[in-house]
Parts: structure tokens; sequence; C-alpha cells
């Protein structure tokens, strides 16, 4: 069995999955990455992740801080 030990490390390392119609019509491997398999169903898991990560390092995160975050699309 597979787990992971909470959400963070639950982000990232999505699989590839090989494209089967599109690889067999131009005679390439076509693979897409499965982003939508993050706990936030979305790539930007990853880059909330790192932007929590580089805050906290920089010091601009302390625990019980305030995270505002805007996205479009």
């Amino acid at each position: 069995m597979n787990f992971r030990d909470g959400i963070v490390d639950a982000i990232g390392n999505t699989p590839l999955i090989r494209l089967k119609k599109v690889s067999e019509e131009t005679g390439c491997t076509i693979l897409g990455k499965a982003e939508f398999l993050n706990p936030g169903q979305s790539v930007k898991d990853r880059a909330a992740l790192a932007i929590i990560k580089d805050a906290v390092a920089r010091g601009a995160l302390a625990p019980g801080g305030v995270i505002v975050e805007g996205t479009a699309g």
C-alpha cells in the first residue's frame, strides 16, 4: 500500500500517463502529467508549496501568520 505522511507529502510526484491515441498517430511517445492527482487537483499546488516554503525560510511567514492568495484560471 502506498501512502503519504500528510497532505504536503502528497504534493508533486504525480504520474506521467502515456496518451495512447496521439502517441500512435504521431509515432512519438506523448505523455501527460497528471497534476489533477495533487491534493488540490491542480498544478498550482506545487507553486503554492514552493511559495510557502520560501516565505518560511526567509522568515516572512511565521506560525499563525496569514497567507493571502490570489489566482485566476
